[in-house]
């Protein structure tokens, strides 16, 4: 097991009505003037607004709104929001809502407190010397951005999504109620269940010494969310399964399942790629097409890896260990076939033209490589990219 520090500072405050809370956690950590970020209507339509907005007004807390944050939130919206807080002397972000409204209230957070422009953070030209503080109420179980230390932001001007990891983006707190998650499309819980997924798997798929502990959390988890979510397809209202999946969104990128290895997440440096170019394409629906391309091409270099992932996770029964790690990537594959996720990129309305578009994103315009059990370079991305047609 490599050396590793590990710091999850987050206070979670999880279960039933916990959102109403709010106005006091926020007063108890001494903020009186908050930005709350938020996506659309769904918040005002399900009464979440309401609630939220009494429990601020009632602990005399001003709240300035910045409604509107898109899915794979935008540059622009974060340069206004980061102009609107510096404006009216915001002392904390508050995002309610999903993965999106985090990484936007967070990159806002780091921006209301630099001089610079947010985007040199993304571009690595600065390093955020302090941020506003964040706290969220979470809608939706998928990128477990409420624990996590990074965030994403697209740049429409170039079609380029990349996002950026400091402990400056772990939130001060996390309101997670699995009912507020009820009213999330099936479409959207599956793309919650991919994601997850995922960011359990990258770092589970990594060059690394033994770490049993580690793999058996995340084996736990994995397993965990493949039941709720076969129970949640036909049972959306089911709260146990509700509240399995919006815990193991947080456990899924808080750097638990990472803890003693390399955490690399190359599927998601594909994805960004993907979903810059075509803004439509939901970041779980990418993840359910690539992770299967990547596993594929990847697997050889590591052939006993992926076949302890197909005996523990999908209880795959062959002794030969390559034939044992194609059954596993054909098991999950499979699931996501089971939860009505696409399994090929001609599904979103794009063809074999737009790869090298994608490919050249992916690499920064080629010049990056992309650590995995195979270094992926313009020519590798392009390849596995093909090979989801």
């Amino acid at each position: 097991m490599q050396d590793f520090i590990y710091y999850a500072p987050t206070k979670v405050y999880f279960g039933k009505g916990k959102e109403n809370e709010v106005g006091n956690i926020i007063t108890d950590l001494g903020y009186k003037t908050i930005m709350m970020q938020y996506g659309r209507d769904s918040i005002k339509k399900s009464g979440l607004y309401d609630r939220v907005m009494a429990s601020l007004t009632n602990s005399g807390i001003k709240v300035i709104e910045m409604g509107g944050v898109e899915p794979n939130p935008k540059l622009s919206f974060v340069r206004e929001a980061v102009k609107v807080a510096r404006e009216n002397n915001v002392e904390m972000i508050l995002a309610v809502g999903g993965g999106s409204v985090l990484d936007s209230s967070k990159v806002t957070a780091a921006g209301a407190k630099n001089d610079c422009d947010v985007w040199d953070f993304i571009l690595r030209k600065e390093t955020p010397q302090d941020a506003l503080p964040v706290g969220c109420i979470l809608t939706i179980s998928a990128a477990g951005s409420e624990m996590s230390s990074s965030s994403v932001i697209t740049d429409t001007e170039t079609n380029m999504k990349r996002g950026y990891n400091t402990d400056f983006n772990r939130c001060k707190f996390a309101i997670c109620n699995p009912e507020l998650t009820y009213t999330v499309s099936k479409y959207q819980t599956s793309c919650g269940i991919v994601d997850i997924m995922a960011h359990t798997m990258e770092r589970y798929f990594t060059v690394c010494e033994p770490t049993d502990l580690t793999d058996r959390i995340a084996e736990s988890v994995l397993k965990s969310v493949i039941t709720a979510g076969k129970t949640l397809l036909t049972d959306p209202f089911n709260y146990d399964a509700r509240a399995n999946m919006m815990w193991a969104s947080s456990l899924s990128h808080n750097d638990l399942t990472g803890c003693g290895r390399q955490n690399m997440l190359p599927v998601h440096q594909l994805e960004h790629g993907l979903s810059g170019e075509f803004d439509h394409i939901s970041h779980g629906a990418g993840l359910a097409v690539l992770f299967p391309a990547w596993a594929r091409y990847v697997y050889k270099a590591a052939p006993e890896r992926f076949a302890q992932f197909a005996r523990r996770v999908w209880d795959v029964a062959e002794t030969d260990d390559e034939a044992a790690a194609l059954r596993g990537i054909e098991e999950m594959e499979k699931f996501f076939e089971f939860i009505e996720m696409p399994l090929k990129l001609r599904e979103f309305g794009i063809d074999k033209n737009s790869v090298d578009k994608i490919a050249e994103l992916t690499t920064f315009g080629k010049s990056r490589t992309i650590s995995t059990y195979i270094e992926l370079d313009y020519h590798k991305v392009k390849e596995i990219l093909e090979s989801c047609f």
